[in-house]
């Protein structure tokens, strides 16, 4: 049986693999939350084949994305990174990674989870969206505004309103799959 899906993963299969198992499906984990927080950051100006293909190396070079850890990464480790040519090596990027796991700590410290935090913003469950042709999704919403302004005053880098759009697609804060790829119903249905 052939699959109706989103027209965007082409015929990637490790985009294929993305969609039909992760974009779009609702994440409360802070681990997970982290990682696309960091990805997303990443992929700014660049496609999100590139992130995704080289998603296990950010994995190595990051620990596991483990937010304590990045937290520590001091110049030395910084500058190792930028040797990594398994990853994006810009510094801007790497810097805000750091920065971000920092503040990311904070805001859990502050709220219990950065999930509860950053949950918020979308009322607390998914907001599904009808949309019939790729051309009807956004790059924006009210909802991703106002997530950035947060993160921005909060000290986050690399947050801007179409980075946090991406983010709340990729963690399932918004379903923007289209009405006819199996993947919508399916998560539509857990709402």
């Amino acid at each position: 049986m052939n699959l109706v899906r989103c027209p965007w993963p082409s015929n990637d299969p490790l985009m294929i693999e993305y969609h039909d198992k992760e974009w779009g499906v609702p994440l409360h984990e802070d681990r997970l939350i982290f990682e696309f927080l960091i990805l997303e950051g990443m992929q700014a100006g660049l496609s999100w084949s590139t992130i995704l293909h080289k998603r296990e190396n950010f994995r190595k070079a990051f620990a596991g994305f483990d937010v304590q850890k990045v937290a520590r990464f001091d110049s030395r480790k910084i500058k190792s990174l930028l040797g990594d040519a398994g990853i994006i090596r810009n510094r801007l990027k790497i810097n805000a990674a750091v920065i971000n796991a920092r503040q990311f700590i904070k805001v859990r410290e502050e709220f219990g989870s950065f999930d509860k935090y950053i949950w918020q913003f979308v009322g607390k469950e998914p907001k599904v969206n009808k949309l019939s042709s790729l051309k009807e999704i956004v790059a924006t919403s009210r909802e991703s505004d106002a997530m950035s302004k947060d993160l921005k005053a909060r000290g986050f880098k690399f947050v801007g309103s179409t980075i946090c759009y991406a983010h709340m697609q990729a963690t399932g804060m918004v379903n923007d799959h289209m009405m006819s790829c199996f993947r919508y119903r399916e998560l539509a249905a857990k709402k």
